[in-house]
């Protein structure tokens, strides 16, 4: 089985135009989560998908691999279905695609080896990672889409809202959505020709419209606290964390 993890980035980001380029400890944004990726043994390849000449410069610059887009992408599932097409790669219909998107910035190889591992074990046509939350604030903030499981690991919803419901538990695990998920490549295709639907457009997730057409989508859960930089405060927080990062350090000298 091929294992191929494409990250979709762009410069006409609305809450950080040119993010994909912020610099955090001195490395541009997308570098370090190409570097992260390129770190899992699990991926047979890394490829970022960009519209935008300059990431492609800095990503190849970097020594690493790029392929051009469209700038008329509106979901990143659109940009990875045409970077497979544009990269002239024959997958089979259950090869791995893994979409990492570009502002993930704390996405590690054991999280993405965890993702190979379940897609592995349950054949599912897609998995998406959740990570935990640990503040009420995160868990109230309607930026951020919360994410509820069945025991089996089967996602049932995914919201804006504060869910699941603190009122009768205490200390209840609160996981939010991320942009690391998993496609089976004939899957990919499928959901991209799937109509959008009523909840997909209200919560503005993506992945509801697999649920909303009665299809199963599995969560892996990671303990550890991701963070889709979407603002300048979101950078600076991520800055910090990536300096006492253990994964930082495999691919860049951390400043002291």
């Amino acid at each position: 089985m091929t294992s191929i993890c494409i990250i979709p980035a762009r410069m006409a980001s609305t809450r950080f135009p040119g993010k994909p380029l912020a610099k955090l400890l001195g490395m541009s944004l997308i570098e370090h989560v190409f570097h992260r990726a390129r770190l899992c043994q699990d991926l047979d390849r890394v490829v970022v998908a960009t519209c935008d000449r300059e990431i492609f410069d800095v990503i190849t610059a970097a020594g690493g691999e790029a392929v051009m887009t469209a700038d008329t992408h509106e979901r990143c599932t659109d940009r990875t279905e045409e970077a497979i097409r544009n990269l002239g790669l024959e997958l089979a219909d259950d090869d791995l695609v893994l979409m990492l998107q570009g502002d993930e910035i704390m996405v590690s190889p054991e999280m993405l080896s965890d993702m190979a591992a379940q897609f592995n074990k349950t054949g599912a046509d897609v998995i998406n990672l959740i990570s935990r939350l640990y503040t009420p604030d995160d868990h109230a903030d309607p930026n951020t889409v919360k994410a509820v499981s069945a025991p089996d690991g089967r996602l049932l919803y995914m919201s804006r809202a504060a869910i699941p419901s603190t009122a009768r538990a205490d200390n209840v695990p609160v996981y939010q959505q991320t942009g690391i998920i998993a496609f089976k490549s004939a899957f990919l295709k499928r959901y991209s020709a799937l109509p959008q639907t009523p909840l997909e457009k209200i919560e503005s997730c993506d992945m509801l419209r697999v649920i909303e057409h009665g299809l199963p989508i599995y969560g892996v859960q990671t303990e550890t606290e991701t963070i889709g930089v979407d603002t300048e405060t979101d950078r600076g927080r991520a800055e910090q964390r990536l300096m006492a990062d253990s994964t930082t350090a495999r691919y860049m000298k951390v400043p002291q």
